[in-house]
């Protein structure tokens, strides 16, 4: 007798050219960003794929940031009951290691190419997802809103951003779900993102004259070195929630990832300076975490007497929704239905969009069949079985969710 879940996967199934043949043609469409290259061509071609799949899109221009490109976000929605659930990704990609990448192969059940994993395969997924609940009737009593963002890789806050801040998110849905490659995991937490740019000024002289130089570079050195004391602290802090093995438990802070100073190998340096780029589990509050960073920087400066400034140049929240949530179960459930294998959780070692929704009170999770492993790769792939499975989940969760 043939099950709700073969139904939906057999329906997919029988679509797999056309969904390879869309993500193909999104590949081809160059979304790295930096700098945020060909957002609207790309979202011109999704905007057909969501109305030929009857998704009701709306393509939104959003205002101009940095140097994207027709920034925008693609809105689609299907069913119309009161009931919500968010399908949530991205279509901007990092930079290529070749420019071939945007040329896709497709090999031995594969399609290989920049975005196929992260995340144009799994918006691929979501859409022929959210095109199986309505043709199979599995709305129930309420609709599956589609947030397609432009500037995810880096930080989206054009994006996502825009969304909250023009009340495109209703606190009241049930769930959202971002098609992140989470290797067939939930992410069901993620950290939060704190980065600084921390300036010195010195005094320039020449060689000759050195003594009548303030050296930039070596107060630099001297205001870096409690920072690394405070990154071993915050790395000995573990979370509670589920990781990789592979992954650290401790929250991660980075010193000097990128740093500068001086003009001329033969003058006295004059300014100098560096970043602190760190990654905050859900359980630290980053409020207090940045004013401590703060403290150690101008403590360490007022010692030397040096002139610094410090700049915020990302701060991002965390994010958790527990295992034992009632969508967490829901979701956990449509994935062992569709797999049959157990569900995981574990929490990204890295910052995800579900942030701007758990802000809202909105269970959020991290769900995709991309591989994290060979994400932002020269041989980026994602697995076509694994995306027509993933898109089943999706349906399968709608039907869950708005029963």
């Amino acid at each position: 007798m043939e099950t709700q879940a073969t139904e939906i996967q057999a329906w997919i199934d029988a679509r797999s050219e056309e969904m390879a043949a869309l993500l193909i043609r999104l590949v081809a469409e160059d979304t790295e960003n930096p700098p945020g290259r060909g957002l609207g061509q790309c979202a011109a071609i999704l905007h057909e794929a969501m109305d030929r799949l009857g998704l009701s899109p709306e393509t939104v221009a959003v205002p101009p940031s940095n140097a994207l490109e027709e920034p925008c976000v693609v809105l689609g929605s299907v069913g119309n009951g009161p009931k919500l659930v968010y399908f949530h990704g991205h279509f901007d990609v990092v930079p290529v290691q070749d420019r071939a990448q945007f040329r896709a192969e497709r090999k031995e059940g594969r399609i290989i190419g920049r975005g196929t994993a992260d995340m144009k395969g799994g918006i691929v997924s979501m859409l022929y997802g959210a095109a199986a609940a309505r043709e199979l009737d599995l709305l129930g009593d309420g609709r599956i809103d589609i947030h397609l963002v432009c500037d995810e890789e880096t930080g989206s806050v054009a994006g996502s951003g825009y969304l909250r801040e023009h009340g495109l998110i209703e606190s009241s849905a049930l769930a959202m779900v971002t098609a992140e490659p989470s290797s067939g995991s939930i992410w069901n937490a993620a950290r939060g993102a704190v980065s600084l740019r921390v300036s010195l000024r010195g005094k320039e002289a020449h060689v000759g004259q050195a003594n009548l130089g303030v050296n930039a570079f070596q107060q630099m050195l001297h205001v870096a070195g409690p920072l690394e004391d405070y990154a071993r602290e915050m790395m000995e802090r573990h979370t509670g929630f589920s990781m990789d093995p592979n992954d650290p438990r401790g929250s991660m802070v980075v010193v000097g990832g990128m740093s500068g100073s001086g003009s001329n190998f033969n003058v006295v340096p004059g300014s100098a300076w560096f970043s602190v780029d760190s990654r905050f589990n859900p359980e630290e509050d980053i409020e207090v975490e940045l004013h401590r960073m703060r403290q150690i920087i101008n403590e360490a400066a007022d010692k030397i007497d040096a002139d610094v400034t410090i700049d915020v140049t990302q701060f991002q929240p965390s994010a958790g929704t527990e295992a034992t949530h009632a969508a967490a179960r829901l979701l956990a459930a449509s994935i062992e239905e569709i797999t049959d294998t157990p569900a995981r959780f574990e929490m990204c070692a890295g910052v995800l969009d579900v942030r701007w929704y758990a802000q809202l009170g909105i269970p959020a999770f991290g769900y995709g069949a991309g591989r994290l492993d060979v994400s932002h790769g020269p041989r980026e792939y994602i697995d076509e079985a694994a995306m027509r499975t993933c898109a089943a989940v999706y349906a399968d969760y709608a039907r869950r969710l708005l029963a």
